[in-house]
């Protein structure tokens, strides 16, 4: 048996025109000569599609519209399509069980062009084919939805996360989940890892376990010409390249008054350290380096210690690196160095002496981890004070994701972080 063409209506009634619309195959192909229709190639599905797609060459896509095609005759159905831009970006659809439309579930992106290839069969079985191609316009409205990644790019320590700062407040889930999939994180070695939303505007994104050491990063934003929702389209992004260091962890004891130090899985140095006397104990839990500061001129008002009490204090700090935006340190503290190793003295900060302080100052760079057990304090708080993001379990870190069901591979203000070599 052979397939021959079915007869075409007139021009008028075809969508998509041959000037937009490029046409797989041209005509009928015999079948094979065993007269099986699945063993024929496939024939040209034009006059069994329908497209609302433009119809002249100088039209161009609405892309706040989703992409739909339908089978015309009763006697064939649709069986695939795959729809893709220039870049190779896939657009999500969905085909009804009966084969008769198909039509994308995502947004377009404007100004783009597109190719859609979709597979047909006949009442026979016979496999058909046809390609579109469109051209999508541009939005009316130039509001624009665009994302700032952080931090600057540099060296880091494996427990850097990292942030996307959005210029618009997303609240809708849906337009959440469009937006977080087109963040992307790739990574050398590859990890398993999520973004999760702290508010309407931020994201961080960490690994399950901390950055494996000097691994490279690259961040993406997929969001420029994306529709997320009414009058708002996704804009162009900066991507983001850094590396992660070695893997440095500063651990310290609050009851057994140290600090270890270990590089690589490597014990390097321990450290007679004071912490947080009764009333201003140390925060408990995993913070994250966020800077290096020489000199610090630390006030107990602060901390809302009033001027004059008992525990005020006006105090010339040195080698003091940060872990909290609130004023939280590892630094040197001369003036406790008799109850260092001994006794918990300070006023929330890990103090020891200068000499160590400058030590660990040279030793860490931002990014690292340093992690408190022990303490009666509170735990470090998640987020707004620091990074507080490795205190939250995996379980609930994947639940502040808008795509809980998707599996993630890779692969405050970031404006403050510089990294710093070591």
């Amino acid at each position: 048996m052979s397939h021959a063409p079915r007869p075409r209506p007139h021009p008028r009634t075809v969508v998509g025109c041959t000037l937009l619309v490029i046409a797989l195959a041209e005509g009928a192909v015999a079948c094979g000569q065993d007269d099986n229709p699945l063993a024929a190639r496939p024939y040209d599905a034009t006059d069994q599609i329908a497209f609302n797609g433009p119809t002249r060459e100088a039209e161009k896509a609405d892309p706040d519209k989703p992409l739909e095609i339908t089978a015309r005759a009763a006697d064939g159905r649709i069986t695939d399509v795959t729809a893709l831009d220039a870049t190779g970006r896939y657009i999500a659809g969905e085909l009804s069980a009966d084969g008769a439309r198909w039509h994308s579930t995502e947004p377009l992106a404007a100004d783009a062009r597109y190719t859609v290839r979709v597979s047909t069969e006949d009442e026979d079985g016979a496999p058909g084919r046809r390609v579109l191609s469109f051209v999508t316009g541009k939005p009316a409205d130039k509001k624009r939805l665009t994302v700032a990644f952080g931090p600057q790019a540099g060296t880091y320590g494996v427990g850097q996360p990292l942030t996307a700062e959005l210029s618009q407040p997303v609240k809708d889930p849906a337009q959440r989940a469009l937006v977080e999939r087109a963040l992307k994180v790739e990574s050398q070695p590859a990890v398993q890892g999520g973004w999760h939303w702290v508010d309407d505007k931020q994201l961080h994104y960490r690994p399950q376990e901390y950055w494996p050491a000097h691994a490279t990063i690259r961040v993406h934003s997929n969001l420029d010409g994306i529709k997320i929702g009414d009058r708002l389209w996704g804009g162009a992004g900066k991507d983001l390249s850094l590396t992660i260091g070695d893997r440095v962890i500063a651990l310290t004891d609050a009851a057994s008054h140290t600090l270890t130090l270990t590089k690589n899985g490597e014990e390097v140095k321990r450290l007679p350290v004071t912490t947080g006397k009764p009333g201003f104990e140390t925060r408990n839990g995993i913070k994250v380096v966020l800077g290096k500061e020489y000199f610090v001129r630390m006030r107990g008002t602060s901390i809302g210690i009033p001027e004059g009490s008992s525990d005020s204090y006006d105090l010339p700090v040195y080698y003091a690196t940060r872990v909290t935006w609130s004023g939280e340190y590892v630094h040197a503290a001369p003036w406790s160095v008799g109850s260092q190793g001994y006794a918990n003295v300070s006023h929330g900060c890990t103090g020891m002496s200068t000499a160590n302080a400058a030590w660990f100052f040279d030793h860490v760079r931002q990014g690292d981890v340093v992690q408190v057990v022990n303490s009666n304090g509170r735990t470090m708080e998640t987020f707004g004070n620091g990074f507080g993001d490795w205190n939250v379990d995996w379980k609930k870190w994947t639940e502040g994701s808008a795509l809980t069901a998707d599996a993630h591979k890779t692969q405050p203000d970031t404006t403050r972080l510089r990294p710093t070599a070591v």
